[in-house]
Formats: structure tokens, sequence, C-alpha cells
């Protein structure tokens, strides 16, 4: 009888040791499990919890080389996870880059650091903001890259693993992102119900927002001269998707459908309420102006 209650007290010693290691890593996969992303003609890798949305601007200049930038953005766990690339003045843009800090984003110029990653130069700014930040920024031969994790301190696990796993090698591996709104983050639950998204007057801190792509005009659209602004009524939900998107004001020739493909790629940290991360309703505008 004894050896059994000590069996048995064995046994619930290893259970709870289990459910603490799951409550600790959010019961995803450990960080050694992320795959590593790059894009066709970066020159980047990085690992990410999960595929990123990606979306991509080319700029047509008269006479003039075309221009491409890129934003890729992944919410995990409290954490987003961004990468920005151009390859216009690579150089001039990593000298320019502490007077362009976002100040809503709490970095501090005071805080630059050099960094550099496979001969790559860079600086590394903190954020102040109370939920944390680093940001990295880096030229390349071709390119001006700023990545960045936003929602831990620089001491966090998640975000060290998030920068040694950035490589600048001649040809990057790693599985392939095109365009498109990713994989959201899956928290393992169900997702916050409709009758339980918050107003944002009540929430004890807001959404933050930390990537939001802009909509491109349709060559329709432009044809026809069409302008306005499209006005979309979204639930941010608690998992960092954006969810029941509705359309309060639309516009005509695929500009509606521009804005609401673009909104579901933006990437925050969900509004907080009583200790826990909770659904809130924003409403989103887009401008059309034709130039």
């Amino acid at each position: 009888m004894a050896h059994l209650n000590k069996l048995l007290l064995l046994c619930c010693m290893l259970m709870l040791g289990a459910v603490d290691t799951l409550g600790q890593s959010g019961g995803t996969a450990p960080l050694s499990a992320w795959p590593q992303y790059t894009v066709a003609g970066e020159e980047f890798s990085i690992a990410l919890p999960t595929l990123p949305a990606m979306t991509t601007y080319i700029h047509t200049r008269f006479q003039r080389k075309e221009r491409t930038q890129r934003y890729l953005g992944v919410y995990a766990e409290g954490v987003v996870y961004t990468i920005y690339s151009d390859d216009e003045d690579p150089q001039e843009a990593l000298k320019n880059s502490r007077a362009r800090l976002l100040p809503n984003q709490g970095w501090e110029p005071s805080t630059e650091q050099d960094v550099n990653r496979d001969g790559v130069t860079g600086k590394q700014f903190t954020s102040s903001h109370p939920l944390g930040g680093v940001l990295q920024v880096f030229a390349t031969k071709k390119h001006f890259y700023r990545i960045q994790a936003f929602g831990a301190t620089a001491a966090d696990p998640r975000v060290q693993h998030f920068f040694s796993s950035l490589t600048f090698r001649k040809n990057p591996d790693g599985i392939k992102v095109v365009d498109g709104q990713g994989t959201p983050f899956d928290p393992g639950s169900v997702q916050t119900p409709t009758d339980s998204v918050f107003n944002g007057k009540i929430v004890d801190r807001k959404v933050v927002i930390v990537m939001k792509p802009e909509p491109s005009y349709t060559d329709q659209a432009r044809q026809h001269q069409i302008s306005g602004t499209v006005v979309l009524k979204t639930v941010f939900s608690s998992n960092g998707s954006v969810d029941n998107i509705r359309v309060v004001s639309g516009l005509p020739d695929g500009l509606t459908e521009q804005a609401i493909a673009v909104a579901k790629r933006i990437k925050y940290i969900p509004a907080a309420k009583d200790g826990k991360l909770v659904a809130m309703w924003m409403q989103l505008e887009y401008n059309f102006n034709l130039y």
C-alpha cells in the first residue's frame, strides 16, 4: 500500500511539472521549432513562429529604376515580429534611421548600439514602451532592413532567438514567403465570441498597432478616377487576428476588397482587461486619393 501511495505521489508530481511547463511555453512549439523564412530577391532569412503576412509595394518612376518595399509581420503570444525591406539607397536609410524612429512605440535614440550580422553592420535600439521592444536596422549592398520585436524586452528568450536566427547569407535558405495574410497565430483555444468583444473605452489597454499596410489602387479604379474612403468595422481579436470585418462604407472597382485584404494583414498587440488579452472593436478608414 505504501509503495502504491509513493507511486501515485510521483505521478502527481510529474503531471504538475508538465502543466507548469505547458503554462510557461503557452502550449506552443519550442523556439527551436520555429521555421526559417526568406523572400525571393531578398538577402535575409529569419526564424518566425508562423508564416508571416507580407505586402509588397513596387513604385515605378519615370526613367528611374523601380523601388521595392516589403512589410512582413507575425503576432504570437503577446509579441509582434516585423521585417521591413527597402531597396532604395540602403546606406542613406541607415544613416537616417535614428531620425525616423517612431515616438509612439517608444524607440529611444539614446539606446543606440552597434550590431553586426554576417559582416553586415547595423544599429540596435530599444523601446521605453511598457510592453518593451527591440529594433535592429541594417544596410546590405542592395537593401535597407528594419527588423523588430515589439511586446517583450531584449532579455526575453523569444526576442533573443528571433534576432540570433537572422542571417545575411548570399543565398539565404528558408521557406519562401509570398504576399498574403500568412498563417494567423493559433493559441490552441477557442476564439473570443462576438458578445465578448469590448469597446475601446472600457479596456485597460487598447490595441497597439505595430504594422499597418496600406491598400493599393486597382487599375480599374485608377482608370475610372475613383477616390474616397473605405470604412470598416472590425474585431481585433485576443489572438492577434483581425476578424468579423464589416463594410460601413465601400468603394467600387475592387477598392473595398483591397482595404479588406490589407486589414487582415495588420499586426498588433491585443487589448487587455483585468490582466487578460481581450478582443476589441475598432473602426478602420482607408483613404484612396488620386494624385
